[in-house]
């Protein structure tokens, strides 16, 4: 069973998250922030992972604060499940048309934090989030979730179509490098040997 759950207090949000990596896209999802519900369900659906959030945060202050720990606690769920990533494919990638919009991301679960995002707003906020948040979501989910990870939107008019169109291919390259490669049985998909340190 390929699955984690992990709790996450501070003075600034309470957050649960579980995840089970070989799911169908079964999915709980609360943190305040419609827009943000709303983004990750497109992870589960898309990525069919099944996934509970439970994020209570400091919204009178701002988003800022629940959407970075999400992201975070995010990518210690992932990070957990995967476990010593032997027989993991590694590697994908998507492309995710969204109406005007064309997104892609390629993600590699090596072991090695990295973010690259590439994106032009035209708009500073969606919904009550800052467009800002977006690449730090991100860049937070890729420290913890120790992976690679590169989104960039190729074109786009509407801030709302981008958003989704990066989170549909960021669910969708998930999926392929979370996937079991039959080929590699219980190999560690590296010429190092490891992917944990």
């Amino acid at each position: 069973m390929r699955t984690a759950e992990i709790s996450r207090q501070t003075n600034e949000t309470q957050i649960e998250i579980k995840l089970d990596l070989d799911g169908t896209a079964k999915h709980e999802i609360s943190t305040g922030i419609g827009f943000l519900d709303h983004m990750l369900t497109h992870l589960t659906v898309h990525g069919l992972f099944d996934l509970t959030v439970d994020a209570h945060g400091d919204l009178e202050v701002d988003t800022h604060h629940t959407i970075e720990d999400v992201a975070l606690v995010l990518g210690q769920v992932f990070d957990q499940a995967l476990g010593d990533r032997k027989g993991i494919v590694r590697m994908g990638d998507c492309f995710a048309p969204m109406d005007e919009t064309l997104a892609h991301v390629a993600i590699d679960l090596s072991g090695r934090p990295y973010a690259v995002i590439q994106a032009e707003w035209n708009t500073p906020y969606i919904g009550n989030i800052p467009t800002s948040l977006f690449p730090h979501f991100f860049e937070s989910f890729a420290v913890t979730a120790r992976c690679n990870l590169h989104a960039r939107v190729l074109y786009s008019r509407d801030d709302h179509h981008q958003a989704e169109a990066l989170f549909k291919a960021w669910a969708r390259a998930l999926d392929i490098a979370t996937q079991m490669d039959p080929r590699r049985a219980e190999a560690i998909p590296s010429t190092k040997g490891t992917l944990t340190k």
